[in-house]
């Protein structure tokens, strides 16, 4: 068994301010939406995986597993997305035991807004400041990471 080893002093202090821009970026990013487009960051997640989504619609459960989401709180968050006219459930399958949701026209359009929005917030709050080697470096690491906790093809 490997020996486990604590942090050097520099290494908390790097991964403490690794955390806090985590937390600062997420925060200004959220903020943006909420205060440029009206809806919030579960809205945005919802909106855009229906954009993407062949027809702009899905199941609910496929929704609760493309946003990695307990069916309960996808289930909540429809209700509330629905009442707003961004979404509609239709019912499919035998007995229309599957529902379905896709975005109305309202939805669309929140959806489309908010992605231009939210990518000039990106670029703002993230790209603007990096360098072309700063930007390589850290898609490297985010690979290299992404490829060591979740491997692709089963090789776990």
């Amino acid at each position: 068994m490997a020996e486990t080893r604590t942090l050097e002093p520099d290494e908390w202090e790097l991964w403490d301010t690794w955390m806090r821009a985590q937390r600062l970026l997420t925060r200004e990013l959220d903020r943006g939406l909420q205060r440029d487009s009206g809806i919030s960051k579960a809205e945005f997640s919802v909106l855009v995986t229906l954009w993407q989504a062949p027809g702009r619609e899905m199941r609910v459960g496929e929704l609760s597993e493309s946003l990695d989401w307990e069916k309960s709180r996808v289930s909540h968050q429809l209700t509330r997305m629905e009442n707003r006219g961004f979404v509609e459930r239709t019912e499919s399958g035998s007995g229309g035991r599957r529902t379905r949701i896709g975005l109305t026209a309202k939805g669309r359009h929140a959806a489309q807004s908010a992605v231009l929005v939210h990518a000039g917030n990106i670029r703002h709050h993230f790209f603007d400041s990096l360098t072309p080697e700063q930007a390589a470096a850290i898609r490297a690491w985010s690979e290299q990471t992404i490829d060591r906790i979740e491997p692709r093809d089963g090789a776990a």
